[in-house]
């Protein structure tokens, strides 16, 4: 694994997704709150462009009529036909055992409050 620099952290405006291309490989940066996130993009269940999907909540219900809310814009949804990925761990969110490939990020800030830095992911 080595680091590969993908650009200065303003160019990861928080709540945005940018699909790279990195030695290769197609990957979706996902700046959730917290920090960034890196998906490939690619859905294990046939091949789509994953990190062209929608983001969305998880939405479940614990009995007819109610619907709870989760995980607010941390939720990739396959293009092609819905599978649902956590952002952050990559995990299919119904079965966990299925999940797409994710990269650690690293940012090396110079001024976090005015977002100046530079962003490696490894691969």
């Amino acid at each position: 694994m080595a680091l590969h620099y993908i650009g200065g952290l303003e160019e990861f405006p928080e709540g945005d997704r940018k699909i790279i291309e990195v030695k290769g490989r197609s990957i979706g940066i996902f700046h959730l709150s917290d920090k960034l996130h890196a998906v490939l993009n690619y859905c294990p269940h046939q091949g789509a462009q994953l990190c062209e999907g929608m983001i969305t909540p998880w939405v479940h219900s614990s009995r007819p009529g109610q619907f709870e809310y989760e995980k607010e814009g941390e939720i990739i949804k396959c293009p092609w036909h819905g599978w649902e990925y956590d952002i952050r761990t990559g995990c299919l969110i119904v079965e966990g055992k299925i999940r797409t490939k994710t990269y650690d990020i690293t940012v090396e800030t110079f001024d976090l409050s005015l977002d100046k830095g530079k962003v490696y992911i490894d691969l």
